[in-house]
């Protein structure tokens, strides 16, 4: 079995027990998921099967869009509505939507985000939530993130000196939307949290194109797995592409290193996925230290 699984993850699982049910449900091993997402988070979550676990990573790279909310009032430990509150900044008279807009606006583009201490970075080996869960505390490395849009989607809802709203945000890899949303509380000067997610696209797949793991259950039941597996093909998507000749194939399948005029005047400046017979077979680049030569990132199929 190879392929691409878009699986829409529930609330109350880590992707990594759909992955531990997947391998049970499809009888194999090889099985990957490409991107975590919090157990109260639900969504959008591509799960990579046989050979095409060699394009996580590329699937990783791509950008993701999520719904959400943000609220005003109150920070967590976690930065989202599970942890316990660790400040309160109660909201006496609701913000106008100009100001909200504003904030969040200021917040698109590159931005540099502080990881939360509940999250899987790692630093001197251990994950930040391992040192949080045994209460210590450890610098935590500031990270690039990219967000391509961040709007308001409701109108803004005030009671109980809080005030919250909805967003959709679409942002690049490695982006933590509950710090996204603690920053959007300090550009207006309250703490806040991430109170709602959903993840709505990632790897290019969209929740339409998502299965439960009931269904995923049922259809190999019914011996009906092609209706739920995409091809490798779409984990490289992204990728510039060059159709191969027989006499090609044969050159290229095993990952030779070859002169870059191998293939005419094609530009290898950014990597290229290789094909041959509609699959693709391999990725090819610049060869990273030998000048004029090109070399295989990744060889995906050589059968």
């Amino acid at each position: 079995m190879e392929g691409i699984i878009p699986v829409w993850k529930p609330r109350g699982m880590t992707s990594h027990d759909v992955v531990f049910k997947l391998r049970k449900i499809l009888k194999i091993k090889k099985v990957g998921h490409s991107g975590t997402l919090d157990p109260d988070v639900d969504g959008v979550l591509p799960i990579c099967v046989g050979k095409a676990t060699k394009v996580i990573e590329y699937i990783q790279d791509s950008n993701k869009i999520y719904q959400g909310e943000v609220t005003l009032g109150y920070s967590t430990e976690t930065e989202d509505i599970s942890g316990e509150i660790v400040e309160r900044t109660p909201v006496l008279a609701p913000l106008s939507t100009t100001e909200i807009d504003e904030a969040m606006k200021s917040l698109v583009g590159e931005i540099t985000q502080i990881p939360p201490m509940y999250s899987a970075v790692k630093v001197n080996g251990r994950r930040l939530y391992e040192y949080a869960r045994a209460g210590e505390t450890v610098e935590r490395p500031k990270r690039k993130a990219i967000i391509y849009s961040y709007e308001r989607t409701s109108e803004p809802e005030f009671v109980e000196e809080l005030q919250k709203w909805r967003f959709t945000v679409d942002c690049g890899k490695g982006t933590y939307v509950r710090t996204l949303a603690v920053d959007t509380g300090k550009k207006l000067g309250f703490a806040a949290h991430m109170s709602d997610l959903t993840r709505t696209k990632s790897g290019g797949f969209s929740k339409e194109e998502c299965f439960t793991l009931e269904e995923i259950a049922l259809l190999m039941d019914l011996e009906r797995s092609s209706e739920f597996l995409y091809p490798l093909e779409r984990g490289i998507e992204d990728f510039n592409t060059l159709v191969l000749t027989d006499a090609d194939y044969q050159v290229v399948k095993n990952g030779s290193v070859l002169p870059e005029t191998f293939f005419g005047k094609k530009d290898f400046s950014e990597p290229i996925a290789l094909f041959y017979q509609e699959k693709v077979v391999s990725i090819y680049g610049e060869h990273p230290t030998k000048k004029g030569l090109l070399k295989p990132i990744k060889v995906l199929r050589n059968d």
